[in-house]
């Protein structure tokens, strides 16, 4: 009788563990199915970005970019049960690389549809296609087949999870000048803006909370490494995305951050980290990018005399 006791209690813990397995494994195999339907859907657009306008097709980048943040977080709230733990380092490590990749990707891709900086844009959007790609190998050829392994070592069959190639013609994407050509079919200056007035306009401009004045030097006592704060208005009449804020240290380098969205008539605000720390007197030009069909620029920009003490 006792012998019967523990098989019976070790069988119903050995169903319990595969019931588990199992149930990992279809979530997995939900995750990477979903997965697959973005990279077609971004790859799609680069691809052939069709009628797409540039604040559009950023705003598509944005979506694609949450979708896989929103991967990640749920592979990381997976329960891996028995002997999965092993994969499911490695599965987290997949899908950090894809979610970090397309966070750049997303944060880069309106600077490279721009003229200012587009260049560098485009170099960084490249290397973010080779983490894209290293994630697939990461995948392929250790998460996937531990995860099968594992369900394997335990008798159960038909649960494998799928491939998942998140790039596709992974060579192609992973040559700069490709990537260039594709985001060249489409520009700030061949965007068709949306009817109705658009316009931004500078609404304060501040370094560590002092607020600049242009016509005058400001005083800045600053420790570490002062950021400049840019208030944009939109001053028009529909929301505007992926608007590029510069900053330029006495005409040198360009310093750039981008507001993600700005709603007609809101103001937004974004922060530029002066690296290297300037010091002494020295110009800041300061510049929103002007939107597609904005008519009057001259109040996107700025120019402030800043004495760094």
């Amino acid at each position: 009788m006792l012998i019967l006791i523990v098989l019976g209690v070790r069988g119903c813990l050995d169903a319990r563990k595969n019931r588990a397995l199992r149930d990992y494994a279809d979530d997995v195999t939900q995750i990477v199915n979903e997965t697959d339907q973005t990279s077609k859907a971004f790859f799609g657009k680069l691809e052939d970005p069709g009628g797409l306008s540039v604040t559009d097709f950023v705003a598509e980048v944005s979506a694609d970019r949450s979708a896989m943040d929103n991967y990640a977080s749920r592979i990381d709230g997976l329960d891996a049960p028995g002997d999965m733990g092993d994969a499911q380092d490695n599965l987290e490590l997949v899908y950090q690389l894809r979610s970090s990749a397309m966070g750049t990707i997303a944060d880069q891709m309106s600077t490279a549809l721009g003229d200012l900086g587009s260049e560098r844009a485009m170099t960084i959007i490249a290397k973010q296609m080779q983490l894209l790609a290293a994630s697939d190998v990461l995948y392929e050829s250790v998460a996937r087949p531990e995860i099968d392994g594992v369900l394997g070592d335990n008798g159960i069959s038909g649960s494998d999870v799928p491939k998942s190639v998140f790039v596709p013609d992974g060579i192609r994407w992973l040559d700069e000048s490709e990537v260039s050509a594709a985001l060249g079919t489409l520009s700030t200056g061949g965007e068709s803006a949306t009817s109705g007035v658009h316009g931004l306009g500078l609404a304060g401009v501040s370094v560590s909370g002092t607020e600049l004045v242009e016509g005058g030097a400001t005083g800045i006592v600053s420790e570490g490494t002062p950021e400049v704060e840019v208030s944009v208005e939109n001053q028009g009449e529909s929301t505007e995305n992926g608007v590029p804020v510069s900053v330029t240290v006495n005409g040198g380098g360009t310093l750039q951050q981008d507001i993600s969205s700005i709603g007609a008539g809101e103001v937004q605000s974004v922060s530029i980290p002066l690296t290297p720390a300037p010091e002494g007197e020295v110009t800041l030009e300061v510049e929103a990018q002007p939107v597609p069909g904005e008519q009057v620029s001259t109040n996107n920009k700025a120019s402030y005399t800043v004495v760094f003490e």
